[in-house]
């Protein structure tokens, strides 16, 4: 059974890393896109007195875009905000059924947000509606929203079967624990508990 769950776990790693990595790729080319856009847009108004016409325009898509598609890579991260002060102070095991519920509930509500933004943009593409600047069909700048939180969703829905499969840990995410520390903070922690030990050979350097 354990080996069932470990390889199960494998080969949902390995797709998790195909979509993390194009998650990555669509937000950081659309966030370069935006900072050329914007340095674009500004050297031509200063010293052509001529703006890019669409530059806002596009620059609201590429908002949309690394906004919604951002959101199923912080899931995947554990790094959404939570409040856990009352979480914090429950047994491991009664907090592993907690995140469950948690889990499983975001899931419901991500993919009943991305079945609400599929109907709008079905309605848009029907009207045939284009965008005023570019000219292009406007339900094509909203289908990050709809890929967006369906990925939210499936990263929801992965962290509850980490907790339902793997019970040797409490799990936000599929990767990611509950006891995950900030690396910067733990160094910082790390620095300051060396400095007040006077046992530390360099304490105090």
């Amino acid at each position: 059974m354990e080996q069932q769950v470990n390889r199960s776990r494998r080969v949902l790693m390995r797709l998790d890393d195909a979509v993390a990595w194009a998650e990555a790729a669509i937000m950081g080319l659309a966030m370069v896109a935006m900072a050329i856009n914007t340095i674009a847009n500004v050297f031509g108004r200063y010293v052509f007195a001529h703006s890019i016409y669409f530059s806002e325009e596009l620059n609201e898509i590429l908002m949309v875009t690394v906004t919604f598609v951002g959101l199923g890579y912080v899931t995947r991260k554990g790094r959404h905000i939570r409040m856990s002060a009352v979480y914090d102070t429950l047994p491991a095991a009664v907090r592993r059924w907690l995140m469950v519920f948690i889990a499983v509930s975001t899931a419901a509500a991500m993919f009943l947000l991305a079945w609400q933004a599929f109907e709008y943009v079905e309605k848009v593409a029907m009207r045939g509606r284009l965008t005023p600047s570019m000219q292009i069909p406007l339900w094509t700048t909203y289908v990050s929203v709809v890929v967006g939180l369906s990925l939210a969703g499936l990263q929801f829905i992965l962290a509850a079967w980490a907790n339902l499969a793997d019970r040797t840990a409490v799990w936000i995410s599929l990767r990611e624990t509950d006891d995950y520390e900030d690396p910067e903070l733990a160094d910082l922690l790390a620095h300051h508990v060396a400095a007040d030990d006077p046992s530390e050979p360099n304490a105090g350097v």
